[in-house]
């Protein structure tokens, strides 16, 4: 379902070819903010020896409740996905949850499920958001992490269609409007490694483009991101739409 956009993107700057840097099995995954450690009032005390893990999940702003979080012993975002010993919790009704009586160490990954799909997101860290963030479990003490903001995968493209030929002359990019979106990025690039991506991220406030740019003949791929007024992502399209331009 998901070869997500932010590895498009950084697929794009590095050699622009979507996918030739993505490898995934099992539910799809994407890539949520930076985390990191943050203050919080503790919920749950932890049990002797043992360390929590505490922290919220959020939609558009508001908490998102009976959301599976899992933390990960191991973890790669490529290949296997939540590996080794995994412990789960669920968000109550503030969005909250708290994985408790956790073994000290540092484990590679927490996934947090996107509503009733198979499908989860994933802090990273670093400039290439790649990595997933680590999480040090201390014993005798709750680890508080950054909020996980939860997008979905139902934005619905209008023009082109996938699969269709386009003349590359007044071509609209159209894409349904999202509820409560304020503004949209979407990226347009060709099949042609060769060729520089036309748009990556271009940021436009309406459901719809007039491309400006010449585009040379050839398959190109499209993703539409839509985001709130708090920068926070609420959609995109679940994958890149692919047309060619004649």
């Amino acid at each position: 379902m998901l070869n997500r956009f932010v590895v498009a993107s950084i697929c794009l700057m590095a050699v622009f070819a979507f996918g030739s840097c993505t490898k995934k099995s099992g539910p799809a995954a994407r890539a949520d903010d930076t985390a990191a450690p943050v203050e919080g009032v503790e919920k749950v005390k932890p049990a002797p020896g043992t360390g929590n893990v505490q922290g919220k999940v959020l939609y558009n702003g508001a908490p998102v409740e009976n959301i599976e979080v899992k933390l990960c012993e191991t973890f790669s975002r490529f290949l296997s996905g939540c590996g080794g010993k995994t412990y789960t919790a669920k968000t109550d009704k503030d969005g909250d949850f708290v994985i408790t009586n956790v073994p000290p160490k540092e484990y590679e990954g927490l996934t947090v499920r996107v509503f009733d799909t198979d499908s989860y997101v994933f802090a990273t860290t670093g400039i290439a958001g790649i990595s997933s963030a680590k999480y040090n479990v201390v014993a005798d003490k709750t680890l508080f992490v950054t909020p996980t903001h939860l997008f979905k995968s139902d934005l619905k493209v209008v023009n082109p269609k996938a699969g269709s030929t386009v003349s590359g002359q007044d071509l609209e990019l159209k894409w349904e409007a999202y509820p409560n979106a304020a503004y949209y990025k979407f990226t347009l690039y060709p099949d042609n490694h060769q060729v520089t991506p036309p748009y990556i991220n271009q940021r436009v406030d309406d459901p719809s483009f007039k491309v400006n740019k010449p585009l040379e003949k050839g398959s190109y791929r499209f993703k539409v991101e839509a985001f709130n007024g708090s920068d926070k992502r609420l959609s995109e399209t679940s994958d890149d739409i692919t047309f060619t331009i004649n």
